[in-house]
């Protein structure tokens, strides 16, 4: 009976990531060492990160009961799972920036969830990808910025043009 109830205990923190987490990357971790692995926990932490190495079958029932039945071929071999309830897009990038900082090619990522959509390993390098949200907003506010600089840049032209004519004025009259 304990350990139905610590099973029933563990599917339902998975329920719980898996609805409340914005982001989540599931990995194969085989192939990668013990310091390795003790190196990439400890930047997951920096970040704000979880790292778990998770069961199968209890993620394939708690993804069937969160309706993310995408995510069931991914629970095969070795899973682990790196999530985040604050950033979206952190467990990828800590994830991807220590696969090319090691190297490592065994690190694979499966799989990942975003804001409780299913995504694929290349939507989760894609989300890797991405510059910090500091970048993106500079983005689009120099998006937003740019048609109001160049409307002043026109008012401006206007105003230029006209004392360039009255300096001319001015030096025609003095000549």
């Amino acid at each position: 009976m304990a350990i139905t109830a610590q099973k029933q205990a563990m599917v339902a923190d998975l329920k719980d990531i898996f609805v409340n987490a914005k982001g989540v990357v599931f990995t194969a971790y085989t192939g990668i060492t013990v310091a390795q692995d003790t190196k990439l926990r400890r930047k997951f932490r920096e970040a704000g990160v979880e790292y778990r190495v998770i069961k199968n079958t209890m993620a394939m029932i708690a993804a069937k009961e969160t309706e993310k039945e995408g995510l069931l071929p991914t629970f095969e071999g070795a899973t682990a799972m790196a999530f985040s309830k604050e950033d979206a897009v952190a467990p990828a990038k800590v994830l991807a920036d220590f696969a090319k900082e090691e190297k490592l090619e065994a690190l694979q990522v499966k799989a990942g969830l975003v804001e409780g959509a299913v995504i694929d390993a290349a939507g989760v390098k894609a989300l890797a990808d991405l510059p910090p949200r500091e970048v993106l907003v500079a983005q689009v506010l120099a998006g937003m910025q740019s048609p109001i600089v160049g409307f002043v840049n026109v008012l401006q032209g206007t105003i230029r043009n006209l004392v360039y004519a009255l300096e001319a004025v001015r030096k025609q009259k003095e000549a």
